[in-house]
């Protein structure tokens, strides 16, 4: 997949699955912008992609005002000559249930994940309509924006907000040749660690060496951060012209396309619904097949 010539912004690339978007856009001959609130984590960054022969330069700052997007974008262009891919990958998680959930728990998730998406693509969509040569926008969501996860208000709301903003900014952006997709990825990080059926696993292979095991890699679409950033590096390139709008799930062995939200069942009663003729008709009705919700639970299978 050949990048050559193309520079990327990639927010929240010091460690995890950032990192991996951010060393295989260089490995693929993109220019990168790395982007953390840690100093030290930048250089660490930087210097694992131009110890492999990369160019990349990195900017500390936390993403969410216009300010830290307005510095990625004019370093990219300083350093670089051009802004062709920005990647919105930053993000916090502050979990707590609704009733614990505070104002700064929540406002916190919002600002780097929703509005840091916003601010960053926002001053990249400037800067590609001006050079006129088209543009990337790959945005990172998750499966708890597209189904909902106990005790993730403020973050699945956030990532669920990522992929509306994909959609919509693929129709505004569209004539300008800038694509717009949301990526949807399920990786072992720090996170994913925490979850209790999958630690014991990730551990093992961690410290063995050996891949997940194929029940994890396909049924959970859970594999390494690396097996996430071959979609990243495809959306880059010129190969994804014709893709856009979508919401693109991938980890492990599984990719996947998730379906925009559509009505699944519809009735209809001669001027109109009353609240006692819904309730009378539900059950049987529009309601006899209700949604489910909330990431369904890992199955370990039998041995």
């Amino acid at each position: 997949m050949a990048l050559q010539g193309k520079t990327a912004v990639v927010t929240g690339s010091g460690r995890g699955l950032g990192l991996a978007y951010a060393q295989a856009l260089a490995a693929a001959g993109a220019a990168v912008v790395v982007n953390d609130t840690d100093q030290a984590v930048v250089d660490a960054a930087v210097a694992s992609i131009t110890s492999a022969g990369g160019r990349a330069t990195g900017v500390v700052a936390a993403v969410g005002d216009s300010e830290a997007a307005r510095r990625l974008v004019d370093t990219a262009v300083e350093e670089f000559g051009s802004l062709d891919v920005l990647v919105c990958n930053a993000g916090i998680l502050r979990d707590r249930v609704l009733w614990k959930m505070t104002d700064d728990d929540f406002d916190a998730v919002v600002r780097v994940h929703l509005r840091g998406t916003f601010t960053c693509a926002r001053a990249a969509a400037v800067r590609m309509r001006q050079q006129g040569t088209g543009g990337r926008l790959i945005l990172i969501s998750s499966p708890a924006g597209q189904r909902g996860n106990f005790g993730q208000t403020n973050y699945a709301a956030a990532k669920a907000g990522i992929v509306a903003m994909a959609r919509t900014w693929a129709m505004e952006l569209g004539r300008a040749g800038i694509t717009v997709n949301a990526v949807i990825p399920v990786a072992a990080t720090e996170m994913t660690k925490t979850i209790p059926v999958f630690a014991p696993f990730i551990e093992e292979s961690e410290r063995t060496g050996k891949p997940l095991p194929d029940w994890l890699r396909k049924d959970e679409g859970l594999g390494t951060v690396e097996d996430v950033a071959g979609l990243v590096t495809f959306l880059a390139s010129d190969l994804s012209a014709e893709v856009t709008g979508q919401a693109i799930g991938v980890g492990g062995d599984r990719l996947a396309l998730w379906a925009h939200p559509k009505e699944k069942a519809v009735a209809f009663a001669d001027g109109g619904w009353s609240a006692d003729a819904i309730a009378s008709a539900w059950a049987d009705g529009v309601g006899a097949e209700p949604e489910s919700y909330g990431i369904p639970a890992p199955r370990v299978p039998e041995a």
